[in-house]
């Protein structure tokens, strides 16, 4: 009789971290795309309402390209896609309700800061088995990522009075060049895995 070995899954392979920051770079691209989708659908951001449908549109659409950008060693897509659906139905909601849908400067830093708490949040929840402890500087952190996004169209001379769901191109850029940070710590828990 043959010894039959039961072994463990191994990790994923690790991906060079240039190419694991290039494609989630990439998903900048995404955010304006999947914010003007939600905009179309519910148009202007002025109610609870438009607030949750054009989260969720624009939620779900971030929420596929940042796990397309997370590669191979992302968490569950369809997890991350509902996280990220559902922190920004409650952020938005919240945010803009709480600014009273006003589009200053500083009205749409705290309603970013507000949308990018709710959404870190959730998409904490699912980081948490993957990154531990780590996960947990997610939601603040993505907190003031968002403000910064919000804060960089609105200085640019974004039509921000549109009541736009999420911020345009250029908040976009940055918001992806602050949050890299998440696809190679989540590449380089792969790698220590192994």
């Amino acid at each position: 009789m043959q010894n039959l070995q039961i072994t463990a899954p191994t990790s994923r392979p690790r991906i060079p971290s240039r190419r694991a920051a290039t494609w989630w770079m990439a998903t900048f691209l995404g955010i304006p795309l999947a914010g003007y989708a939600g905009w179309l659908v519910s148009g202007p951001v002025d109610s609870v309402g438009a607030a949750l449908l054009g989260a969720l549109i624009t939620g779900a659409a971030l929420g596929a390209v940042q796990a397309w950008g997370l590669g191979r060693n992302r968490p569950s897509a369809a997890a991350w896609i509902a996280a990220t659906t559902l922190g920004l139905m409650a952020g938005l909601a919240i945010g803009a309700a709480i600014v009273d849908y006003d589009t200053n400067l500083t009205a749409l830093v705290v309603q970013g800061a507000i949308s990018g708490l709710a959404v870190g949040l959730a998409q904490a929840l699912v980081l948490l088995p993957r990154l531990g402890v780590v996960a947990l500087a997610w939601p603040p952190a993505l907190a003031a990522i968002w403000a910064a996004g919000w804060a960089t169209s609105t200085a640019i001379g974004v039509d921000v009075d549109q009541q736009f769901v999420i911020y345009g191109a250029s908040g976009a850029l940055v918001v992806t060049a602050l949050t890299v940070i998440l696809p190679l710590a989540l590449n380089r828990t792969d790698k220590d895995a192994s």
